[in-house]
């Protein structure tokens, strides 16, 4: 899966870059035809605790899936967005074996 991974208003570090793709990765696991995945980190209003912003697009066939969450950390971003997308496949996984 091609991991495309965009950070706006500034530089991720390799770090949380790395972070990233092994977290994302773990997705291909619940369903293979996972095409590509968008990965938008953004920090909004640094007057909030909450300003780390992470936006997750899957490309799969018939569908995308999507995610979005606001954290103090992008890491913990990362963890909830990936949480989401993990229900999100299995639903979708389930639809298709149905169809």
């Amino acid at each position: 899966m091609n991991v495309k991974i965009q950070s706006i208003k500034f530089t991720a570090d390799k770090k949380l870059i790395d972070f990233i793709n092994q977290k994302v990765n773990k997705l291909e696991r619940l369903f293979d035809n996972i095409i590509d995945a968008d990965v938008y980190l953004r920090a909004d209003k640094p007057q909030e605790i909450t300003n780390k912003s992470v936006e997750i697009r899957l490309n799969v066939p018939g569908a995308d899936l999507f995610a979005h969450k606001q954290c103090s950390s992008f890491e913990e971003a990362v963890d909830e967005c990936v949480d989401a997308l993990k229900n999100q496949v299995k639903k979708h996984k389930e639809k298709v074996k149905g169809a």
